[in-house]
């Protein structure tokens, strides 16, 4: 069996919000390229929504009901870029050799 820090943690949630894991030496295989593929998606979204929040707080006449929902999207981009950080930084600490 293949060790939790040889495993990619993969951008996306199973069941009951559990996080899934892929077990691959193959960096280019299908599996791995669509975790890329919405690895960068989930930045992507991220970024347009920090644009969206600095216009949102700057507009003096924002209330709660703009404020919210952002808020909401805020929370859940920070949760995909969170889980996009923590599997690159697994993968790069699995993939440097150890120096002494």
């Amino acid at each position: 069996m293949t060790a939790l820090n040889e495993l990619r943690l993969l951008p996306w949630s199973g069941p009951e919000g559990k996080p899934c894991y892929l077990s691959t030496d193959d960096s280019g295989g299908y599996m791995s390229r669509l975790a890329d593929n919405v690895e960068a998606v989930q930045l992507g979204t991220a970024a347009e929504l920090l644009e969206q929040a600095s216009t949102t707080l700057d507009d003096q006449d924002a209330g709660p009901e703009d404020l919210l929902p952002l808020a909401k999207e805020l929370t859940r981009a920070l949760r995909d870029v969170l889980r996009v950080a923590t599997s690159r930084g697994h993968l790069l600490a699995v993939s440097e050799p150890r120096r002494y």
